[in-house]
């Protein structure tokens, strides 16, 4: 997995060196890369008015060393935590290598808490992950469903 990621950023450097920059795919623009894996669509539903927390759902995959989710910041909340299956008080979610590992509402999921203001649908926030080797990464948490509730 290494000598792809190595490879896709050489092919990149010497296609913006030759100026072909334009004939290569570009990375979507809810995908996020550490220097050990890929983050894949960062989301989670609308809340409603008074909610106080909000669950995250986002897909790791291309994972080139087993890493570890270990923070969720964002200036929507006051906090995060694990939810669901791993439940704990902090975030500390492990992504193994080699395998796709998705945080989801039907298994392990970051629930943000405190929350701000509601999370309104089609908006979106900035996020920061921060991984135990993959270090710190800038995303943008996507509203993209209505609440259940709403």
């Amino acid at each position: 997995m290494t000598q792809v990621i190595q490879r896709r950023r050489r092919l990149l450097q010497a296609a913006c060196a030759a100026g072909l920059s334009a004939l290569l795919p570009a990375a979507r623009a809810c995908e996020y890369f550490t220097t050990t894996l890929r983050i894949t669509h960062p989301w989670t539903r609308a809340s409603d008015s008074g909610a106080d927390s909000a669950v995250i759902s986002m897909k790791f995959d291309d994972v080139t060393r087993s890493d570890r989710l270990i923070a969720v910041t964002t200036p929507v909340a006051e906090g995060a935590e694990l939810g669901g299956r791993l439940a704990a008080p902090e975030v500390n979610f492990p992504i193994p290598a080699g395998r796709e590992t998705q945080l989801s509402e039907i298994g392990t999921f970051v629930r943000l808490t405190g929350l701000k203001h509601p999370l309104e649908m089609g908006r979106s926030y900035p996020m920061t992950l921060v991984f135990e080797h993959g270090g710190s990464v800038a995303a943008t948490l996507s509203i993209d469903y209505e609440s259940r509730n709403g």
